[in-house]
């Protein structure tokens, strides 16, 4: 069994920055953080990674995020964590900022339109394949398939999302009770104590970013509101990164009216280029709402949320993971996900114009990722082919 060694604040943040620069693919950046963690630095036992994966996947906020968190976490404690998730999400931050800049600078440029119009077709390939993909792992049964079709009606009628989410948890309850009838039993830390120390940290953080609200609402009331809506997308996407989506859509775009279709279908595409998770996007919106300021406060309030989560929920993992009642919210929330992606991947089929072209290069990036192309190739190469035939 290999054994587990400890790592300094220091050099967990730069391994995970440089591991940061290059960490593109969606979920393939799991794979990455777990050579380096459990393989290359020997931080993580092969064991504790696994439970790890598993409860990223189950918590709110991006998977690759949550995991590179908990890594740090195991290998130096909770400032391992924060220097994990700092240095992951940082070059991704700094290479948005600078795009987002230009797009708000440069967007009608005529070059920029042609890339824009052919990136939005790609944008709508990318969130196709993540509703099969969401779909592929969470309908198996007659009532998954209620649930998808409940949510995805109720957002298609102009509900919220975060209304379909809590129904969705309440009605897994009683849709799922056949299931996870083994759990209970097979607990094996049932009467394990939590002590303050586990889970100061958590707290050490909730305040942290609290007292962060309370100046913003001094300050600069505007931002207050743009770092609420980013927590409470935070908050409640659960299942990855692209569960964000569906949410950010509706705040961002329903709501408040901020950017329209296109322009969060323009972030979205500006964010499958840079490494790090799909949620980046939300530098992008704090950019276009206000300047650096709001870039800063948009990406600290989407990802603060997951970071307090892991670090309150690491210590009661066992205990969670062996709840029936908890797993059948959790499937029923999970599944929720699917009828959402689809409503979002509809609405933003709806707003493109469609001709045989972009008709082809959209089947073309959809079966690139199907085949599982890495997505940043899919999108590069949807950038070249904009250019030169839109």
């Amino acid at each position: 069994m290999n054994k587990q060694t400890q790592a300094t604040p220091l050099a967990i943040f730069i391994a995970f920055l440089r591991l940061g620069l290059t960490a593109f693919g969606g979920p393939a950046m799991v794979a990455y953080i777990r050579r380096m963690a459990v393989r290359d630095k020997k931080w993580v036992t092969e064991g504790s990674f696994k439970k790890g994966v598993a409860l990223c996947q189950a918590i709110p906020g991006a998977t690759a995020m949550q995991v590179a968190a908990y890594s740090g976490l195991r290998a130096g404690g909770p400032w391992g964590a924060v220097s994990a998730y700092v240095a992951f999400t940082l070059p991704a931050f700094v290479l948005m900022v600078i795009l987002s800049a230009l797009y708000s600078k440069a967007h009608g440029v005529p070059e920029l339109v042609s890339l824009f119009t052919g990136l939005q077709v790609i944008v709508i390939a990318l969130m196709a394949n993540a509703t099969i993909s969401f779909g592929r792992s969470y309908i198996k049964r007659k009532q998954d398939i209620l649930l998808v079709a409940g949510s995805a009606l109720y957002l298609g009628l102009g509900g919220s999302p975060i209304i379909a989410i809590l129904c969705s948890g309440a009605l897994g309850i009683f849709l799922y009770r056949s299931l996870y009838l083994d759990l209970e039993s097979a607990a094996p830390v049932a009467n394990k104590k939590i002590s303050w120390k586990m889970i100061r940290p958590a707290l050490v953080v909730f305040l942290l970013f609290v007292l962060f609200l309370t100046l913003l609402n001094f300050l600069r009331p505007d931002l207050f509101t743009l770092s609420l809506l980013m927590v409470k997308i935070d908050f409640f996407a659960f299942g990855g990164g692209y569960a964000s989506v569906p949410l950010m859509f509706h705040e961002v775009v329903d709501v408040h009216q901020w950017m329209n279709n296109q322009s969060l279908m323009d972030g979205i595409a500006l964010g499958q280029i840079t490494p790090g998770p799909i949620v980046i996007t939300a530098t992008f919106v704090g950019y276009l709402f206000s300047g650096l300021p709001g870039a800063v406060v948009g990406t600290i309030s989407i990802f603060t949320p997951s970071l307090f989560i892991l670090l309150l929920v690491v210590p009661y993992f066992d205990r969670l993971q062996h709840n029936a009642i908890v797993q059948r919210v959790l499937r029923g929330v999970l599944v929720s996900f699917v009828g959402l992606l689809l409503a979002v991947t509809i609405r933003f089929a709806l707003t493109v114009h469609w001709t045989p072209l972009s008709i082809l290069i959209g089947a073309c990036a959809f079966a690139a990722l199907w085949k599982k192309v890495n997505i940043l190739w899919v999108v590069l190469v949807g950038a070249v082919l904009s250019i030169l035939l839109f």
